[in-house]
């Protein structure tokens, strides 16, 4: 089956799902304790009800094959829309909160894993936008396996689809992750279902990135009635300056819609505005725009520019930022949103395919190092041996589910 024909039967099956899951009821447990702080939930609402056996097929046509094996439960969807914080103001945002629905018979009170995504440039990618076929992330099944999983669209998708999206900015990444994590248990605990206070992390690529940087906020400040227990962080850019030195210093880029997307976000996000010809090259500059509209891929965005940094980048931006003295609000924005002085006390598994092209495999390895240099000691690098930027999504999931059960206790 070709890639496009299985995402049209996922399509299908999804849509199918939606239009029976409503009929599906919440599972009612015992009433929890009284929640006294002021909820940051606006609205939750049911998008559908997958089984068991939807589940299966649907990893099975996502090349989840192996994953399989693990889906236990049917699961419900609810998509919930909270209040968050965006240059200082307040909004709303949206996330998609899945629910294994546990028979009654099994005495289990499932713990909460938040899974981060990767990065997205089709605004129908966004985790709350169920049933469309893009939704389905492979996040999903953790839920399958017996967590209640809270997935955040990220600010800029979603409901707040209107603002440009903060990419590899740590405070509005740790922001959409905590915040939604407070709404999702709000709703937890207005609608009777239980839970425990064993929370886990899980991210890739750019879910890999605002992974941790919702671990530094929950680690400075904990989330009343949560205990984050591990962290399992994949691909992320940890270390932007280095990232984005190696990729201009390398010649070519086999995927420049990233460099679009960073440059565009930081000069919307920090207030700069300056004119995208400052960072490219004609006619990249005059394109990004529309490339950016939410209604494109990744591929189709680096098809409509030069994987050769030279060619893409304006002249004086190149070489400016390969000087010390140039571009300096840039490259402090860069260093702020790096992980250079974090230290992470919860136990924490960076992963990575030793051939990704797409996010290096040097940008975990150094920052591994630096964790432990700083004294981390619960903390581990797991290369995953030839894997590239998109091989490497499922043995991390393969890896990392197991060993959130084995802490989950």
């Amino acid at each position: 089956m070709t890639k496009q024909n299985w995402r049209l039967v996922l399509f299908f099956l999804l849509s199918v799902s939606l239009s029976l899951g409503c009929k599906k009821k919440q599972p009612v447990e015992a009433e929890p304790p009284p929640d006294t702080t002021e909820s940051n939930l606006v609205s939750a609402s049911v998008s559908g009800s997958y089984s068991s056996t939807q589940l299966k097929l649907l990893a099975q046509l996502g090349g989840y094959e192996d994953a399989v094996p693990l889906v236990k439960y049917d699961v419900s969807f609810i998509k919930i829309i909270y209040k968050t914080t965006y240059k200082g103001n307040e909004i709303t945002a949206s996330g998609s909160l899945v629910i294994p629905i546990i028979p009654k018979n099994i005495p289990v009170t499932p713990s909460i894993i938040s899974a981060q995504h990767g990065t997205t440039f089709l605004a129908a990618a966004a985790p709350s936008n169920v049933p469309e076929m893009a939704a389905f992330t492979g996040y999903e099944l953790l839920s399958a396996a017996g967590f209640i999983t809270v997935i955040p669209d990220f600010i800029g998708y979603g409901v707040s689809k209107h603002v440009v999206h903060p990419y590899y900015d740590m405070q509005h990444s740790a922001l959409a992750v905590t915040d939604m994590l407070k709404a999702a248990t709000a709703y937890l605990k207005k609608e009777n279902i239980a839970f425990n206070e064993r929370l886990f992390m899980i991210g890739y690529s750019e879910g890999g990135y605002v992974t941790m940087a919702a671990q530094k906020s929950i680690e400075a400040s904990p989330i009343a009635g949560l205990s984050l227990k591990a962290v399992a962080a994949g691909a992320g850019g940890y270390d932007i300056t280095s990232m984005l030195s190696t990729i201009i210093s390398n010649g070519t880029y086999s995927d420049p819609a990233y460099l679009a997307l960073i440059l565009n976000s930081y000069n919307v996000t920090y207030g700069w505005n300056r004119p995208l010809t400052d960072f490219f090259k004609e006619p990249y500059a005059g394109r990004i725009p529309a490339l950016l509209d939410g209604t494109k891929d990744a591929g189709a965005v680096s098809a409509q520019l030069s994987a050769n940094p030279t060619l893409l980048l304006n002249s004086a931006f190149y070489a400016n930022m390969q000087q010390a003295n140039e571009e300096k609000m840039l490259k402090a924005a860069f260093v702020s949103n790096s992980f250079l002085n974090f230290v992470p006390v919860t136990a924490t598994r960076l992963y990575h395919g030793t051939a990704d092209e797409t996010v290096f495999y040097q940008s975990s390895q150094a920052t591994f190092d630096k964790f432990k240099a700083g004294g981390a000691t619960k903390v581990e690098l797991v290369p995953v041996p030839g894997g590239t930027h998109e091989s490497t999504v499922l043995p991390m999931m393969l890896s990392a589910l197991p060993w959130f059960q084995s802490l989950d206790k």
